[in-house]
């Protein structure tokens, strides 16, 4: 039998939940979480047999406060153990989602590898197990999971698997034999991460399909190098999306600890602590989910307009609409040369605040 835990999340100004996980009290936006307290619980995904941590929202009426959380599947860096990311998934679930986060064993013999690496098939495997779970009166979730939403988060290697799992793709390594996106895939958010080519390391042009995607990165890695995620981040064929450069975090600014044993380690050390850079990089993922996935206008306001001056650890580009054809008109202007970046990259205000930052 799953053994239940239950974590206190710091919320400071939280917002109280009326009816459902939508509707808030609050008459001004908070980025804090939205629940104080988050259990979580093991299981065993009966797909593929993989050992899962489940993270969740767990009010004092969760099971008669009508709530209906999506998924949220957390797809780990090569060799990085699922218990690194505990703090960052318990963070992640205080905003309204369903964590998952599998340990997914994998050889490849071609490497000589045995470890801990994620692939594309963990996304039906996680929902068939998620309904489940959701159907299971003894499960700790029974009757409070969206089973017809589904986000994706991801670290390093995850992340690039997540990647092509939006663009709908079966790439070397991230995939064996076939793969079709399921359609409950509606948004994904992906850290010190990006995708190319195995053999050419060439980037590879991610047709999302308007699924919104984010990208998270540390300005001091140097595993996941920032440019190697800008380049990926204009390969993100449809907006909405974002990319979201934490300053002072290194490729391990997700994990409870920096370089987690049995990982690639980063040899560039962080500027910021690591509890800052995983709160931060969790409060994003989850704000940018909530955007996304739950059509939050506060959400989407914070991430595209006004969170990048708020929070002193980050600067963001982001387009939330596509560009227009240009009209005759217009394209006198762009001619003019007035307006040549619009909609190419979320406006900045360069105030004395902003200017003091970089």
């Amino acid at each position: 039998m799953a053994t239940l835990r239950v974590l206190s999340i710091a919320s400071a100004g939280a917002v109280f939940i009326v009816c459902g996980i939508g509707e808030t009290a609050a008459a001004r936006f908070s980025d804090a979480p939205l629940f104080n307290d988050v259990g979580s619980y093991s299981t065993t995904i009966s797909a593929n047999n993989d050992l899962a941590d489940i993270y969740f929202p767990n009010p004092a009426n969760l099971k008669t406060g009508n709530y209906s959380f999506p998924i949220a599947l957390l797809l780990q860096g090569a060799n990085v153990d699922k218990s690194n990311y505990t703090n960052f998934a318990s963070t992640v679930a205080s905003y309204g989602f369903v964590v998952v986060v599998p340990n997914h064993q994998k050889s490849l013999p071609q490497f000589g590898f045995t470890g801990l690496i994620p692939e594309t098939s963990q996304l039906n495997a996680v929902l068939a197990q998620m309904v489940q779970e959701n159907s299971n009166f003894t499960s700790p979730v029974a009757g409070v999971i969206n089973t017809q939403k589904l986000a994706l988060l991801g670290h390093s290697q995850g992340g690039a698997v997540g990647l092509s799992a939006i663009a709908n793709l079966c790439l070397p390594i991230l995939c064996e034999g076939s793969f079709s996106r399921p359609n409950e895939l509606v948004a994904g958010a992906f850290f010190g991460a990006n995708l190319r080519n195995f053999n050419t390391q060439e980037f590879i042009p991610i047709n999302n399909s308007k699924i919104p995607t984010a990208l998270l990165q540390g300005n001091l890695d140097n595993v996941a190098l920032p440019l190697n995620a800008q380049k990926t981040y204009e390969q993100i064929q449809n907006p909405p999306k974002a990319i979201i450069t934490i300053s002072g975090a290194n490729h391990y600014g997700i994990t409870n600890t920096n370089n987690p044993v049995g990982a690639r380690p980063d040899m560039n050390s962080p500027t910021i602590a690591q509890d800052v850079a995983v709160e931060t990089v969790a409060r994003w993922s989850a704000l940018f989910l909530r955007a996304s996935v739950l059509n939050d206008k506060d959400a989407f306001n914070y991430v595209y307009s006004t969170g990048d001056a708020l929070d002193a650890n980050v600067n963001v580009t982001s387009q939330s609409t596509p560009v227009p054809e240009p009209s005759t008109t217009s394209a006198l202007v762009l001619v003019s040369g007035f307006g040549a970046v619009f909609g190419l990259k979320k406006r900045r205000q360069l105030n004395n605040s902003k200017v003091a930052k970089n």
